[in-house]
């Protein structure tokens, strides 16, 4: 049995979806255990682009079972949705299982979620607007939350929803007095309709999980976002709702963590972060501009133009600690090929004093002045590379500079969207 996850060690969008694909064809099962239809990643093979945001990268290869677990918060209409682009551009679906334990994302949540956005004016987290949040409040509170498993129990599904949406309905217009209300009658015909649609899907997943262990399944792990946007050990309160770190995968499973053989945390050659919160190195210049261009930097799921700036080490080798893993996957490292020298973050400076740890708290960390080694850059195209030796000394020269700060050995580097333009160490 080889039990391996993949984890994002920066602020979300490292290209994690790529490395998942890559290594699918060596697992059985690969599990989604986190997070909503806000993440995204996007995945190309023989010249076709696969846009998921939901779906495990998994879903996308003949014979594997993909599992979206209880740790997801599931918006059923978007599942739908995406099933139907994938099957549209041809690729018939995998194995797909939903846990009946995931939490459900109901109209109020999104409508909830908008107007605390919009409140907050400067200040707003900078959310997708998906009703993520609200529902992982409602799971936390326990009192309003409705799991997948209640779409099958009808009397009780229309009585927990009643009580619910007259709540919402409270809460949206002491909000906003010009909020429309939700009808409880509407949302309870249209999410039956869902639950029949995706009835065949649904299971409980954790004793899948435990069966297939049992059984001496390979499986993996796929993370979304990335861990400095994990609830508890993240940028708070600039972060996702839930444990997008390694240290997510047991509760978001129910998988324990000591069964893990191998983490694998992916990092961009740089860094990138959307939506609100400090970013130490971004680039307010033609630099960060040209990264942004030549990183095709906006997001899958949203559109946003994504913050870009120098890799930051601090932060990554801290994501690289929490989660805990043994090596890293270096992504788009061909973006940075225009460029006569990089910079690389190895330390802050706070208030004169110099440090290499996170700040644990938002107001030390939008402080925090870069400290930067700078490094010759490459002036060559290195997207046909297929072997460390054969990329410049200077790009392998930023490699290591990577490894040495994260202070975990590089076994992936990336330097294009195909699968097969990735160099396995």
């Amino acid at each position: 049995m080889a039990v391996s996850a993949v984890v994002g060690l920066q602020w979300g969008d490292e290209a994690k979806g790529k490395i998942v694909d890559l290594l699918t064809d060596q697992f059985e099962i690969v599990v989604r255990y986190l997070g909503g239809n806000n993440a995204g990643h996007t995945v190309m093979f023989d010249g076709s682009t696969y846009k998921l945001s939901l779906l495990p990268a998994g879903i996308l290869r003949p014979g594997v079972t993909s599992v979206i677990a209880n740790g997801v918060v599931l918006n059923p209409k978007a599942l739908l949705s995406e099933l139907k682009s994938i099957k549209d551009q041809g690729v018939e679906p995998g194995n797909l299982l939903v846990s009946d334990r995931a939490h459900v994302i109901f109209p109020y949540h999104m409508a909830e979620e908008a107007i605390l956005e919009k409140n907050r004016g400067e200040k707003a987290i900078g959310t997708t607007m998906r009703g993520i949040g609200t529902c992982y409040r409602d799971k936390i509170g326990r009192t309003h939350a409705i799991r997948v498993g209640d779409l099958y129990r009808p009397d009780h599904f229309r009585e927990r929803l009643q009580e619910v949406v007259e709540y919402k309905n409270v809460i949206l217009k002491a909000l906003d007095p010009s909020a429309e209300t939700v009808c409880a009658d509407a949302i309870y015909d249209e999410y039956c309709g869902y639950a029949e649609q995706i009835s065949g899907m649904v299971t409980d997943t954790t004793a899948f999980l435990h069966r297939a262990l049992k059984d001496n399944k390979n499986m993996l792990f796929e993370g979304a976002q990335g861990s400095l946007l994990d609830i508890d050990h993240g940028t708070f309160p600039y972060v996702t709702s839930s444990n997008s770190s390694g240290c997510g995968i047991q509760a978001g499973s129910g998988v324990p963590s000591r069964v893990i053989d191998r983490m694998i945390g992916v990092v961009k050659s740089y860094t990138t972060r959307v939506g609100g919160g400090p970013c130490p190195t971004e680039l307010h210049c033609e630099i960060g501009n040209h990264i942004r261009t030549e990183g095709n930097e906006f997001g899958t799921v949203t559109g946003r133009p994504r913050r870009c700036g120098w890799f930051d080490a601090v932060a990554t080798s801290y994501g690289a600690r929490v989660s805990g893993v043994d090596c890293i996957a270096v992504m788009l490292l061909d973006v940075l090929s225009k460029l006569d020298e990089l910079k690389i973050c190895e330390a802050y400076e706070i208030d004169g004093e110099r440090t290499t740890d996170l700040p644990s708290q938002i107001q030390d960390l939008e402080r925090a002045k870069p400290v930067y080694r700078t490094v010759p850059g490459w002036k060559k195209d290195i997207t046909g590379v297929r072997r460390m030796e054969d990329f410049p000394k200077e790009a392998r020269q930023y490699i290591d500079t990577v490894s040495e700060l994260v202070e975990r050995p590089v076994e992936f580097v990336s330097i294009g969207p195909d699968r097969d333009q990735t160099v396995i160490l």
